[in-house]
């Protein structure tokens, strides 16, 4: 029964993924999807758990033949779909302006703070 795509090169290429696009460490999914939580969503975290359960039992010759492969097919195409469409440049652009953004309301409290200070001393 041969399988157009085989899981274990599908859990390996997320694997991969997730290193390259959230800068995960580990070698497995399971340890990686632990450490991914709170920059995925929750259905792509969902799909991507129901890949990490089924990792162990892809690597095992007979039990393999027991997963359920279009839904694993499915949650490895919804997670690789939503690593792939992160745009690296454009997440440190939008750090950096948040930073840049963060500043400059700081910026301006503290000058209010200054001006109504003044203004409370009658130097103004």
């Amino acid at each position: 029964m041969p399988q157009d795509p085989d899981i274990q090169t599908r859990i390996a290429e997320t694997v991969v993924l997730l290193r390259a696009k959230l800068g995960v460490r580990d070698k497995t999914l399971e340890a990686s999807i632990r450490k991914a939580k709170r920059r995925l969503p929750r259905r792509v975290y969902k799909q991507a758990l129901i890949l990490a359960r089924a990792e162990a039992m892809a690597s095992h010759p007979k039990l393999r033949l027991v997963l359920d492969n279009p839904r694993l097919i499915k949650a490895s195409d919804v997670v690789q779909e939503h690593l792939g469409s992160i745009n690296l440049a454009d997440r440190r652009w939008g750090w950096f302006l948040g930073l840049l953004g963060g500043l400059a309301f700081n910026m301006l409290a503290l000058t209010t703070l200054l001006l109504v200070f003044l203004w409370w001393r009658g130097l103004i």
